[in-house]
């Protein structure tokens, strides 16, 4: 089991706009080979963050791979590829990038010091701190 965050532009594609597909959505658009490259890595129900980027900068829900890594539809171009994933549930409360910096067992999250990585790893104790500051219980794999 790995974990991971995916981030998004809220005006883009938001954590409500998951949440309302109903079921698995592409996470199309990368074009980043390090960001494209953890999602070859991804394996069904493998779990990670929604983290709206921009102005709120902060992890909103946990969301699980449901397909793994084939083409992106949204290009011709065959160097690109993606996974689909699910909105399982939503953090109780959103946890902030300046929370995230501030939790001295999280210094070495990719979050903290990448923070443009658009599809990054995440440990599982940095997982389950994330969690705990949400207000959750760290959901099982699937």
């Amino acid at each position: 089991m790995a974990y991971w965050l995916f981030k998004s532009e809220p005006e883009t594609w938001s954590w409500d706009d998951q949440v309302n597909k109903g079921g698995p959505e592409e996470w199309s658009g990368v074009r980043n080979y390090q960001a494209r490259n953890n999602m070859r890595e991804m394996k069904l129900g493998d779990l990670g963050f929604f983290y709206h980027s921009v102005k709120e900068r902060s992890c909103v829900g946990i969301v699980k791979v449901a397909a793994l890594a084939h083409p992106d539809t949204t290009t011709d171009d065959p160097r690109w590829e993606c996974v689909d994933i699910e909105a399982v549930m939503p953090l109780e409360r959103a946890v902030t990038l300046d929370e995230i910096k501030a939790h001295p067992e999280l210094e070495d999250m990719v979050l903290v010091n990448n923070s443009r990585l658009s599809v990054q790893p995440v440990t599982e104790k940095q997982w389950r701190i994330i969690c705990q500051m949400g207000g959750i219980t760290p959901p099982e794999p699937a």
